[in-house]
């Protein structure tokens, strides 16, 4: 059997890349290909993984616990096992949102220890030209001033991951103007003079499958390796607050349960804005008698966007919460709480049965590669 090809795609909480991996998985398996997914996060319970399967894009593992690059065997693990079970053609994975420093850490190993088992495809980092309203955070990114929001520490973050990628995709490129697109690849191409970049909607699947046509060919990969500050890095993650929850939820009677995942993402948004805590990224999955359900937010003052449908018969749903908020883990812990029995009410149950609220560890990478491989 070829070896598959290994794509791993990058970028900030929110910027769409679980949209496009479900987007590439499907048009991908009409051409017959067969395709393995990998999610990744801190902790379990991951909505990605929830969504990615429910969807029938392809198997699905998941690497939790940690980033890539800190839990870089089990990865490997992961896609083998894929590889064992599955034989997929196409190989993709989604890393931590908060994590950079992959080409040193995740691509360069790869390349220099599993050549036999995978080819390695050009590392892309999504950027949402909507998430910070009218490309703020790009600039932010670009040297411009900032409007108060994520601490400058959470923006070298986000800075790295374009340094490092080898092609930047511009997602939701339809919610902004042509004159602000325009705006924007101008600034990407002075500050990064010959790097490769295309632009899309993953929501809407334009630009997909120029996007695959690109990263799917012959360009080579990880040929960039950006120089990171360890402990900016560190305190860029630490200082935003993670929660991962399952719920079981009953319902003693018909239940509109879009209406309440949109109320229960409302009130944990009001709540957040109250305290000027910055969403970084808020979502959730509702699932019950085979259906799905999901909502998602990628900033405070933004709108949630919400995808499928639950029947009002059904007495019981799991629902599985993610949130990513500059704020501390027990106080984010105590909005979430708070929020889900207000929601809840005397209408419905709610049993949590697995809630983790931390900081992200200090990231310490398996490998560190210098130099391109």
């Amino acid at each position: 059997m070829d070896r598959p090809r290994l794509l791993l795609v990058g970028g900030f909480l929110g910027a769409g890349k679980t949209t496009l991996l479900a987007q590439a998985a499907g048009r991908l398996a009409r051409l017959g290909k067969r395709v393995g997914l990998i999610t990744n996060d801190q902790a379990a319970n991951l909505v990605d993984t929830a969504v990615l399967a429910s969807a029938g894009c392809g198997r699905v593992e998941e690497v939790a616990g940690g980033c890539f690059c800190c839990r870089f065997d089990e990865l490997i693990s992961a896609a083998q096992e894929l590889i064992r079970r599955h034989r997929p053609d196409v190989i993709i994975g989604e890393p931590v949102g908060s994590c950079t420093d992959l080409s040193a850490t995740v691509l360069q190993p790869i390349k220099r220890l599993c050549a036999e088992s995978f080819r390695v495809a050009p590392f892309s980092v999504l950027v949402d030209t909507r998430q910070m309203r009218k490309l703020q955070r790009m600039r932010q990114a670009l040297d411009a001033p900032r409007p108060a929001g994520l601490p400058d520490s959470v923006l070298y973050i986000y800075e790295k991951q374009l340094e490092e990628a080898d092609l930047i995709v511009l997602n939701k490129c339809d919610a902004v103007s042509p004159e602000e697109l325009a705006e924007l690849e101008a600034a990407l191409a002075g500050r990064f003079p010959g790097l490769p970049y295309r632009t899309m909607s993953a929501l809407a699947g334009d630009g997909v499958d120029r996007w695959l046509q690109y990263v799917l060919g012959d360009e080579p990969a990880g040929q960039r390796i950006a120089q990171v500050d360890y402990d900016v890095y560190a305190e860029g993650e630490s200082v935003l607050g993670w929660l991962n929850a399952s719920i079981h939820l009953g319902s003693a009677g018909p239940c509109d349960w879009r209406a309440f995942a949109l109320d229960l993402i409302g009130r944990i948004q009001r709540d957040l804005q109250a305290r000027e805590a910055e969403i970084a990224h808020l979502k959730l999955q509702l699932a019950a008698d085979g259906a799905h359900l999901a909502a998602n937010l990628t900033a405070s003052d933004d709108e949630p966007l919400v995808r499928g449908s639950l029947p009002g018969h059904a007495a019981e749903a799991k629902l599985l919460l993610n949130a990513r908020v500059n704020l501390g883990p027990d106080a984010l812990r105590a909005v979430v709480e708070r929020c889900l029995a207000d929601a809840t009410g005397d209408r419905l149950t709610a049993r949590i049965e697995g809630l983790e609220s931390f900081a992200p560890a200090r990231p310490r990478p398996v490998h560190r590669y210098q130099s391109v491989v």
